[in-house]
C-alpha cells in the first residue's frame, strides 16, 4: 500500500463521487439549495469544487491508508468493511453536524453521508487490493 495505491483509491471514490452526484442531482440540488439556470444546473461554472475534491480524496485515502497500515488491514473484507465504517462512524456523523447548524434538510445529510460511506468503501477495498 504506497503512493500509487492512494491515488488509485482517491481517484476511484472521486468517480463514484462523480456519478453518485449526478444520479442524485435533482434532490441534491433541491436540498442544498444552490442557486441553478433555467436548465436546472448550478449557476456556478467554477472548477474548484472539483479540484478541492480530488485534493481531499487524496488527503482521506492517504488517512485511511496510514490506519490500516498500523491496523494491519490487509485483506478486502476487512478494507471494505472498515472504510464504510469510517464513512458511517465518521465522517457522516460530522456532516449531519454541520447540516443541521446550518439548517440544510435531512436530506441533504442522506445524500451527502451516502456518498461518505460508500465512497470510504471503495478507497478501502482499493486500498487492500494495491
Amino acid at each position: 500500500m504506497g503512493f500509487v495505491a492512494v491515488i488509485a483509491a482517491a481517484a476511484a471514490s472521486w468517480v463514484f463521487g462523480a456519478i453518485w452526484y449526478m444520479v442524485l442531482a435533482k434532490p441534491w440540488v433541491a436540498a442544498s439549495g444552490v442557486e441553478v439556470d433555467e436548465d436546472g444546473r448550478p449557476k456556478d461554472k467554477s472548477p474548484v469544487p472539483f479540484i478541492l475534491s480530488a485534493i481531499a480524496m487524496v488527503v482521506v485515502a492517504g488517512m485511511m491508508r496510514h490506519i490500516f497500515s498500523v491496523s494491519e488491514i490487509t485483506e478486502l473484507g476487512k478494507g471494505l468493511l472498515a472504510g464504510l465504517g469510517i464513512g458511517a462512524f465518521l465522517i457522516s456523523p460530522w456532516t449531519m453536524i454541520n447540516n443541521a447548524y446550518g439548517g440544510r434538510p435531512f436530506t441533504l445529510t442522506l445524500i451527502d453521508g451516502g456518498y461518505a460511506v460508500f465512497g470510504c468503501g471503495i478507497i478501502g477495498a482499493v486500498l487492500t487490493l494495491l
